[in-house]
């Protein structure tokens, strides 16, 4: 009963796996980032994170992702 009040109260619809509307607001945020952040400096510090003390945390990160699972943490 919960779950019924609570997608009411939020406005959403069930629409299972592959979600259209949030599909939809992903790629608006996508496009308001590229079009209105500062990308290079986010560039900047994504190199920079790569070359310092997260190296390894995020080398773990992308090799999981890769294989499709998670990493522990």
């Amino acid at each position: 009963m919960a779950v019924e009040q609570d997608k009411k109260e939020s406005g959403l619809k069930m629409e299972g796996e592959g979600s259209r509307e949030g599909s939809r607001r992903y790629q608006e945020a996508q496009h308001e980032f590229a079009e209105n952040a500062d990308v290079e400096t986010k560039a900047e510090e994504a190199a920079d994170a790569l070359d310092g003390d997260e190296a390894d945390e995020l080398e773990q990160a992308r090799q999981a992702a890769a294989q499709g699972r998670a990493v522990k943490g």
